[in-house]
């Protein structure tokens, strides 16, 4: 999650997907936010409040690196305290933003995001506390990782000497200014899956958490060199595509499998990007005209994850607000619970807070309405089981006052998370 890309997706660091989506305003559909000129709020017990706290380019948190070890704990339970107040229920911590750990991996390095310098012992174990405080305050704490990003930089020097990527040049593709992992080779993914699966071991995490970057985003006129890898394995498929998609199919497959046998009673979840397919492309899509669709770009069938049953939850980032032109939150929300219905999937709907009061965004995020709306069409649909949040910086700041509505409107009581 580094990032959410400003007109499709949350993440705001990942610039080059930015044209993606296709131009578009939208005025706020209040009709379908409002039930008698008040707000629906729902009574379930139990519902998904979630927050993201992003550490990638210390996003979120710790503040800046190099802070001491007390420092760092001061705004981890801070952000944790924060959560509690705002009656949310589950914090997802980011524990491995680019091939790197918040705790004491044998596999990879410490995050650079805590000392500065990747491989430096912060003097804690930051998941570990994180974990333990959060169940404290009766909150869930969900792991976040990110499986295939190495660098946000295309200089193998800048890695400490010991990272797995020096020790092994050709799992390494560099693509659009990064470096990543090669989904396609399976040593990378069983890597991927054992560094993962060490913090389900060590440390009683209420999931696994995925974000949306399985392969890279597209960058226009770079081609992802995976050449090699598929000449190797790719021969049984009908083209490229085909054995991208199911690299990531089985990535998904063994991480849960990996999970329930490590650690029956945790979760695996997926945030993926908001659109799967449009309609155009594809008579099962949505009503878009995003110019990214998880399926073809991004080698992700989150659809069939959900229809097989392969996740415990699915939370998609419809970062949009009700009526933009070309992914209208009023569209895809119903649109995902169809796709979720009859399934043992949770939906759960990522929230783009970051854009609430935003002056580059639309009109629409300077209302500070726009996201209790959002919660109100959500109770429409019972397959829509909660909301989360991005991110925990934002959930401080709340310059207009967007989550203090939400609060207000929806969050009167507190509640347990879906199981």
């Amino acid at each position: 999650m580094l990032h959410r890309k400003s007109g499709l997706s949350r993440r705001v660091f990942a610039v080059t997907a930015l044209s993606a989506l296709a131009a578009g305003g939208g005025a706020v559909a209040a009709g379908a936010a409002m039930a008698g000129g008040e707000p629906k709020r729902r009574r379930a017990s139990r519902e998904m409040r979630g927050v993201w706290v992003a550490t990638v380019a210390n996003r979120d948190w710790p503040s800046k690196p190099g802070l001491t070890a007390a420092r760092q704990r001061t705004e981890l339970i801070a952000i944790l305290d924060r959560a509690v107040e705002d009656r949310l229920n589950t914090v997802i911590l980011q524990v491995r933003p680019t091939a790197d750990a918040l705790w004491p991996s044998p596999y990879e390095p410490w995050s650079q995001v805590l000392t500065g310098t990747q491989g430096g012992d912060p003097g804690w174990d930051p998941l570990g506390t994180a974990v333990e405080q959060a169940h404290a305050r009766g909150l869930e704490l969900h792991a976040w990782f990110n499986p295939y990003r190495i660098a946000n930089h295309t200089d193998p020097a800048k890695l400490v000497a010991t990272h797995p990527a020096r020790k092994h040049p050709d799992w390494v593709v560099t693509y659009g200014g990064r470096m990543y992992y090669n989904p396609g080779l399976p040593e990378v993914r069983a890597f991927v899956e054992k560094a993962i699966l060490d913090a389900v071991r060590r440390y009683p995490v209420d999931a696994v958490h995925f974000d949306d970057y399985f392969y890279p985003y597209p960058v226009a006129g770079q081609t992802f060199d995976d050449d090699a890898a598929y000449d190797r394995y790719g021969g049984g498929f009908a083209s490229r595509a085909d054995w991208r998609r199911d690299n990531i199919d089985k990535l998904v497959r063994e991480t849960a499998a990996g999970i329930k046998r490590i650690r029956p009673a945790a979760q695996f979840g997926i945030s993926p990007f908001g659109v799967w397919r449009n309609a155009d492309t594809d008579s099962r899509g949505s009503d878009t005209r995003a110019g990214v669709q998880t399926y073809d770009d991004l080698c992700a069938d989150t659809r069939k994850w959900v229809r097989k049953n392969w996740i415990d939850y699915i939370c998609p980032q419809i970062y949009w607000n009700i009526g933009f032109s070309a992914a209208d939150y009023a569209k895809l929300l119903p649109w995902w619970a169809e796709v979720a219905e009859g399934t043992a999937t949770r939906l759960y709907i990522g929230e783009a807070l970051y854009k609430a009061g935003d002056p580059a965004q639309s009109a629409a995020w300077q209302d500070p309405a726009e996201l209790s709306r959002h919660l109100t069409l959500g109770a429409d649909h019972p397959e829509v089981r909660g909301h989360v949040f991005f991110a925990a910086k934002d959930v401080a700041a709340d310059p207009i006052g967007a989550m203090a509505r939400v609060i207000a409107d929806h969050y009167q009581r507190p509640a347990r998370s879906p199981r």
